[in-house]
């Protein structure tokens, strides 16, 4: 079984921290984290993850404005992308899975179940 590769893009530290260790601890899996949109959209193509975790809200350029550049690059394009969210609303569970992501794990989560929640949407 070869290591998945996940690219957390999340502007705040404390929340890519928990989310490195939860998934390099508890998954062994490789974990990139990038502190904003921008530098996630240099990173996807750079590193080629397995999935992208993708934090909703953000300033300058929020998850859904990354998910569309990621969606327009051929190289990111068939990468699965998960947003996290603190919006716990069905209602905008549903927008946001209309954009065409694998899923949305709303925040805060349990660190333990962060990983079996990621294997359930991508059916790892």
């Amino acid at each position: 079984m070869t290591t998945k590769r996940i690219l957390v893009i999340d502007d705040e530290d404390g929340v890519r921290e928990i989310i490195q260790f939860s998934l390099e601890v508890v998954a062994k899996w490789q974990v990139f984290t990038a502190t904003s949109g921008k530098e996630g959209l240099v990173m996807a193509p750079a590193n080629l993850p397995d999935a992208i975790l993708l934090d909703v809200m953000m300033p300058d350029l929020d998850g859904p404005g990354t998910f569309q550049l990621l969606q327009a690059n051929p190289l990111t394009q068939p990468i699965p992308t998960i947003f996290l969210t603190a919006k716990a609303s069905t209602n905008e569970h549903q927008q946001l899975m209309s954009l065409g992501v694998a899923g949305v794990i709303t925040k805060p989560f349990k660190a333990q179940d962060l990983v079996a929640q990621i294997q359930k949407i991508l059916h790892w």
